[in-house]
């Protein structure tokens, strides 16, 4: 295992940020930790980076201590945070040949990474531009270069999609997917259950400090052993008549979601139980604007083992404070 962490602690005064947590990630592969914010990924992450000391517990990276041996960990690694951390008045050439310094590269060499990283993210025509002049998809990308100037063997990404269009999103998707190819090792964290469910090779779920599932992405869906029947009703005022209705099909609560009028439920007997369904609603006479039966998402899984959405904000820690989100990085290492 690339990284390894063991009973990991941390707490900022009162509030317990990380309980005791337990991570294996395997070379060449990508790891996702889901989580909403205020769950603790930011501060798992900012200890592998060695940003902050844990209060127990030890982490390794490639077999260095990221306490006692953080020197040697900042040299095999790249942190993009949530936000981009660039030189606005730099272009962002010099952006990236100026982190390439840090590394200690001859000129020559920090030239020629420059270079290779703004050609592999589509920036090559706008890289002797300053960087104000860039939209903000370029500065994520940009921040993205940076952190793979040092030709890092682990890539952490914290939350690198936050804000992005859907477009930009997904071609720092493939760009994720290319490195993977190429055998860099990523620690994804991410609010986002489909970029989890495209990207990773193992999600391990954070929710209040602790682990609480792990696995593929096929092999968290299949616990909870069923197909998903989802309803919407006509009527914002049916929804707890849906819940009722619902509760008797499924093996479990029904989860509703009374701004968009839906309601769900895990569910087994296929094509019969939603006749049954049907038959349920129209006997109560509440009309349905939509009816579907599908397969478990990881939407579906997150709210069945944590009782809440991927999305839902918990009371935030310090370590996760929008005031320092955006300069959680070591590029080198000094």
């Amino acid at each position: 295992m690339i990284i390894e962490a063991r009973g990991v602690r941390k707490a900022f005064r009162s509030t317990q940020a990380l309980a005791g947590v337990d991570l294996d990630v395997a070379e060449g592969t990508v790891l996702g930790l889901l989580g909403p914010n205020g769950a603790g990924k930011t501060t798992l992450v900012r200890i592998l980076a060695t940003l902050l000391t844990p209060d127990a517990g030890h982490a390794t990276v490639a077999g260095f201590d990221v306490v006692k041996q953080g020197a040697q960990v900042r040299q095999l690694i790249g942190l993009a945070g949530q936000f981009a951390a660039v030189d606005e008045t730099l272009t962002g050439r010099e952006n990236l040949e100026m982190v390439g310094q840090l590394y200690q590269l001859t000129n020559a060499e920090a030239r020629t990474r420059a270079t290779d990283a703004l050609e592999r993210l589509s920036l090559a025509d706008a890289g002797d531009r300053p960087v104000r002049t860039y939209s903000g998809g370029m500065r994520r990308r940009l921040d993205l270069g940076a952190s793979l100037v040092g030709r890092p063997r682990v890539l952490i990404l914290d939350e690198p999609t936050t804000g992005l269009d859907p477009r930009t999103r997904l071609d720092l998707w493939g760009f994720i997917r290319d490195l993977v190819a190429d055998g860099t090792t990523v620690l994804l964290t991410t609010q986002y259950l489909e970029e989890a469910d495209q990207l990773a090779s193992r999600i391990v779920v954070i929710d209040h400090g602790s682990i609480i599932a792990a696995g593929t992405s096929d092999e968290l869906k299949d616990r909870l052993g069923s197909d998903v029947l989802d309803v919407q009703v006509a009527d914002t005022d049916a929804v707890p008549r849906a819940v009722e209705l619902l509760a008797s099909l499924g093996s479990e609560r029904p989860q509703a979601d009374v701004d968009n009028r839906r309601v769900s439920v895990g569910v087994s007997g296929g094509a019969s139980t939603l006749v049954a369904a049907v038959r349920h609603f129209d006997e109560a006479g509440v009309a349905l604007s939509d009816l579907a039966l599908r397969r478990p998402s990881l939407d579906d899984v997150f709210l069945s083992i944590t009782g809440h959405a991927a999305t839902e904000t918990p009371a935030e820690t310090p370590s996760e404070a929008p005031a320092g989100r955006g300069r959680g990085r070591k590029r080198s290492a000094a």
